[in-house]
Formats: C-alpha cells, structure tokens, sequence
C-alpha cells in the first residue's frame, strides 16, 4: 500500500483540495492512506476520517518558531510558534510522532542542525515540492542518524496527491498499525522531486504570501 504521508486540504490558508477531491485524487492514484498535514489545523481529519475509501492518518504540519514539524498520529490540533522542544513535547503528549519535515528547505525547513539536537521521530527524506539535492540531503541525514524516514507529496492542489509515498504492507488495516511500521524504519520512501522553473515560480509565491501576512511564517 502507498501511504503519502503530507498532504493538505483547503484547511491550509495555502490549500485547494477539498475533502471529496482528496478521496478522488488518493483512490485514482494509487493512494491507499493519507496523513492530513494542514498548517496549523487539525480540522480537516474529523470531516475525512469516515470517508469509507482512503484510510485517514490525523496529523497535523506544525509552525514552531524555527520551521516546520509534521505531526502525524496526534489527538488534538498543536499550537503554532512555539520552540522547536515544546512543539515536540506537545506532540508526544497528544499521542503523535514529531517529524523534521523538509529539513533543508530555505523557507520553511528546521534545518540540520535543529534536526540533530532534538529527539524527532522521524525525517522527512524525500518531499514532492523540494528539490532533488534537498531530498538526497535529507535522505542521506535520516540514516546518518538512524531515524526512521517518512515522505510525501505535500500536495496543495489534487493533481499532486501520491508525489511523494512511502510503501507499506497491503494488510495492515488502521493508521495506528501504518505509523508502527513506518516508526519500525521498514517504509520504503519514493518521491518526485520539485525542479528549478516550479522552484522559482514558488519562491516568488511564497515571498508575494510572506508579505500580505506581514512578514509571519505560514
């Protein structure tokens, strides 16, 4: 089963994807569960997680103050813009795992450094909207420091649901059971990768929605 682990819905401020469309898209892709990762929202999980056709991780892609941490198994929504270390506390004490997602993305990445000092779950190695080196970088980072990976597509639009998988046995049938194994190091990750004309044209994106937030992260 492919299981893509970072997709957002129209809970993000910056998501098209509405709930029906992430069904669609997972069941016409290949998509067999998905971890709805909104920005700093956890709403989205209660209108999908009875959908009867694509298996539902709750989760969550947390602001901390120094980048972005996906939050996947958790039981309530985590505040924003708190440290990388209370972020990561909250989201063991909502029952979750704390991933360093997209570490070596410039705008939104926690960076190695914060990767290696704190005690994360897991690294996000590969991400449909980051570049081939930052996806090599955070693969060969993973396994440097022995921590189970993750991937996926960090789909904001349908089409790009199932960019980015990881692949998990066929008969493992909860989220719990699917997150065991991926904590287990045994997942196989697999992504497209994000090339220099769709980064520049996200660049200039994300700098146009920086300033219209007044200079805050999303």
């Amino acid at each position: 089963m492919r299981v893509d682990l970072h997709v957002h819905t129209c809970f993000s401020d910056d998501g098209r994807t509405t709930p029906e469309e992430l069904v669609e898209y997972a069941v016409r892709n290949g998509i067999g569960c998905v971890a709805v990762t909104d920005h700093n929202s956890f709403e989205a999980y209660h209108v999908l997680r009875d959908n009867g056709k694509v298996m539902i991780i709750p989760a969550e892609e947390v602001s901390s103050s120094e980048g972005h941490i996906v939050a996947l198994g958790i039981d309530r929504e985590i505040p924003r813009d708190r440290s990388i270390s209370e972020t990561i506390d909250l989201i063991h004490e909502a029952g979750g795992y704390a991933i360093a997602a997209h570490p070596y993305r410039w705008w939104s990445g926690i960076g190695e450094r914060n990767t290696l000092e704190h005690p994360f779950d897991g690294v996000e190695a590969m991400n449909g909207r980051s570049i081939p080196s930052a996806n090599r970088k955070s693969l060969r980072l993973a396994r440097r420091i022995g921590k189970p990976v993750t991937a996926g597509s960090d789909a904001h639009t349908p089409r790009h649901i199932g960019d980015g998988y990881v692949t998990v046995p066929d008969d493992l049938g909860t989220w719990q059971e699917v997150l065991e194994y991926v904590r287990s190091g045994r997942a196989e990750p697999f992504s497209h990768s994000r090339h220099f004309k769709a980064t520049l044209k996200y660049g200039f994106k994300s700098i146009g929605e920086w300033l219209l937030r007044g200079c805050k992260r999303m």
